[in-house]
């Protein structure tokens, strides 16, 4: 019997030597190990020998199986590691070979202009804030000095969500978020999406504008002006012509509009003018409402311009 479990361990060991992947090893397991495998069978035999001898026997077999199965689960470990090794290896790149170039969009033209507006002013100071695409009516026209009968409502159409709320129509609510929020000075820069139709806007009504906003104790229309003139030469070169031309906006007051010289003559840019003092006596209201000083927006004592488009 001892030579028989000396034959088997020899021929294991053969078998083991050979096997090459992981389904040869698991036949080999079935082989020796398994319900019919040659080191189960023998260990079947053990009521053949005598009573004094069985228990030497059985502790051999035990042995042999633990021989096996040790053999078997360090085998396995290393064919496992060989065949990661090789799908590693079979999907690896080759570093050394040249990258392939990729394709490299140049930005939208609008896209491109708001880039270069925005670091225009942020070389003069600004800083950029963006506010909810999704406003109230209070944001976006009472804290503006847009009353509910306002006709400056009517030159513009509004798509309301649910309620109060609404699709921002304009740049603005920036902007008063900000002075609900930030105590004077604020000096800032609004590139934001506005969705609305407006007859100057007949077609699409979601379109980008951005909004400069500065406000202080000290400042006037002539502050205004040197800015604006200051950042229209940065955009459109150092010999650019600047007109200004009365109007009227409901949130500024004087108000103008802007005009640039041009290949085919003036061109209109945006809208300017001195922030309403009914805008700061609305902002006051909501500081008031959360028991804070308010002095700093009181209309005596602040003023501010802006301009968008």
């Amino acid at each position: 019997m001892t030579q028989d479990l000396q034959n088997i361990s020899k021929q294991f060991s053969d078998a083991l030597s050979k096997s090459a992947d992981l389904d040869t090893l698991e036949r080999l397991r079935v082989d020796f190990l398994g319900k019919k495998g040659l080191l189960t069978l023998s260990l079947r035999t053990i009521g053949q020998l005598p009573a004094d001898e069985r228990p030497a026997f059985g502790e051999k077999v035990n042995a042999l199986r633990c021989e096996f199965e040790t053999a078997l689960q360090d085998r396995k470990t290393t064919l496992e590691e060989k065949a990661m090794q090789a799908s590693i290896a079979a999907s690896s790149v080759d570093i050394s070979l040249p990258g392939r170039r990729g394709f490299s969009a140049p930005l939208h033209p609008l896209r491109q202009i708001e880039t270069d507006l925005v670091r225009a002013l942020q070389s003069l100071g600004f800083s950029v804030e963006r506010g909810p695409e999704i406003e109230t009516d209070h944001y976006n026209f009472e804290s503006l000095n847009f009353p509910a009968d306002h006709p400056a409502r009517d030159m513009q159409d509004t798509f309301f969500v649910k309620g109060d709320h609404l699709l921002r129509t304009h740049t603005s609510p920036v902007q008063v978020r900000l002075m609900e929020s930030q105590k004077p000075p604020v000096q800032v820069v609004s590139p934001v999406e506005c969705i609305a139709m407006t007859p100057m806007q007949p077609i699409l009504p979601c379109f980008i504008r951005w909004k400069v906003c500065v406000l202080g104790q000290t400042f006037h229309f002539p502050h205004l002006k040197g800015t604006l003139e200051a950042f229209v030469k940065m955009i459109f070169g150092s010999k650019a012509h600047v007109r200004f031309r009365p109007s009227f906006f409901p949130f500024t007051e004087p108000s103008a509009e802007i005009d640039v010289m041009g290949p085919n003559g003036w061109m209109e840019i945006l809208g300017c003018g001195m922030v309403d003092p009914n805008v700061f006596v609305n902002v006051g209201k909501k500081w008031e409402e959360r028991g804070e000083a308010v002095i700093s927006y009181a209309p005596e004592k602040i003023s501010g311009f802006a301009f968008d488009c």
